[in-house]
């Protein structure tokens, strides 16, 4: 199988939500294709020696390596430069799934580990994830969402999606939803004074989402929102209404909040 087929395998096994992943390309056989696939990874070669790494602890979202393995001192290395929930992926063309990958991952402290064939048919697929510092499920999307920039441009924003808030009607979950059930959304924006338009609050990340989403539902800035919708960032540049990126709830207290129609048929299906 040729080794841009492998390497593709790697995005789908990236860590979620970050709008702009920093990778580490450990030998430069895998960024090229990654790149390709994901034009929001922020790439950077490293050697295939730790000794000549100078990243400092958990600045690194991912670490990627086509057709090399690690030793126990490289691994621990790269479980230092990684964040909490960063992920190590590794595809081996040659090799084949193996339980010694698995014990030597779990020695040295990664969790969720996953070994199996790349592709069902050739290489194997080795992936480890340095584990979360709290147990807390909330604690854990703040620390994700602390990652994202607040108040960033649309236009000069590099990730594939934006995130919206979301008050779905009818307030259903999908399985109670009937053929006669009109679905409709609207969007979560704030009256601006210098547009006549309502400004979208949107979000870079579904962490960055839940995170601001939580305290302004507890303080009764925003009501009534019972979903967050993804939409890839061409979608977002064609939306008639302005859009405001991961603004702070500090900024829009006191603001007049409002919903505005957003077709859900131009959101991704949910993955996260």
């Amino acid at each position: 199988m040729e080794q841009s087929t492998l390497i593709e395998v790697m995005a789908k096994h990236l860590p979620p939500s970050a709008s702009k992943l920093q990778l580490l390309d450990v030998g430069g056989a895998a960024g090229v294709v990654l790149s390709a696939r994901r034009p929001d990874l922020d790439i950077t070669l490293a050697s295939i020696s730790p000794n000549d790494w100078e990243y400092s602890p958990d600045s690194v979202d991912s670490v990627v390596a086509y057709d090399y393995w690690f030793n126990s001192n490289a691994l621990t290395s790269i479980l230092k430069i990684m964040r909490a929930g960063g992920r190590l992926i590794v595809i081996l063309p040659n090799g084949t799934p193996d339980q010694s990958y698995v014990e030597q991952l779990e020695q040295i402290g990664y969790t969720r580990i996953l070994v199996e064939s790349a592709t069902g048919e050739d290489g194997v697929l080795i992936r480890g994830e340095k584990p979360h510092t709290t147990s807390d499920t909330l604690q854990r999307i703040g620390q994700v969402a602390n990652q994202e920039t607040d108040g960033q441009d649309l236009q000069s924003f590099k990730g594939r999606y934006v995130h919206l808030l979301i008050q779905q009607q009818p307030n259903k979950p999908v399985w109670k939803l009937t053929e006669t059930d009109v679905i409709t959304w609207g969007a979560v924006a704030i009256l601006s004074e210098s547009d006549t338009r309502p400004i979208l609050l949107a979000f870079t990340s579904l962490p960055k989402a839940v995170g601001f989403m939580q305290p302004a539902v507890m303080q009764g800035v925003i009501q009534d929102v019972n979903k967050v919708g993804k939409f890839r960032r061409n979608i977002a540049q064609s939306w008639h209404n302005p859009v405001w990126l991961n603004p702070t709830l500090e900024q829009i207290v006191g603001e007049q909040v409002q919903f505005v129609s957003i077709d859900p048929e131009t959101a991704e299906v949910p993955d996260e």
